[in-house]
């Protein structure tokens, strides 16, 4: 099966300082992680290549979906990737890398989650992508 990808661009209105914090402080993921109703309530990062992190996604009826991988390059405040592995999704990681650029309104959040073999999860992703970054979004109105 062919290998998919998908790209998800959104403005952000916070120097990339602070977004780049948002995306990698435990603390922050906590306030904003999760698309529509599901909320994090526990996340652990250590931020370095090589490193771990490991996110709580609970459902409104309270079941947690975990997910986590390695960081494979960390460059505060310009970029991260990692692995991702949904408990959920059977099959390997994908791959997330996710740019935090300078913009005039802000900042330019540019993720490319690639590695998917399957268009069905690829496009679950793109749903939860959207929900998150709605929340991320709303952390800095």
């Amino acid at each position: 099966m062919p290998e998919t990808q998908l790209k998800v661009t959104r403005i952000i209105r916070a120097p990339r300082e602070k977004v780049f914090a948002a995306w990698t402080t435990p603390a922050q993921l906590v306030k904003w992680w999760g698309p529509g109703p599901v909320t994090c309530p526990e996340a652990e990062v250590d931020l370095r290549a090589g490193g771990a992190y490991r996110i709580a996604n609970k459902e409104q009826d309270g079941s947690i979906t975990w997910i986590s991988g390695a960081y494979t390059e960390v460059d505060p405040p310009s970029k991260v990737t990692y692995e991702w592995n949904v408990s959920i999704v059977d099959g390997p990681p994908t791959l997330v890398s996710v740019w935090f650029n300078p913009h005039p309104e802000g900042t330019e959040l540019v993720i490319q989650h690639a590695r998917f073999t399957d268009d069905t999860v690829r496009d679950m992703h793109v749903q939860g992508w959207a929900g998150c970054l709605d929340k991320l979004e709303a952390l800095f109105a």
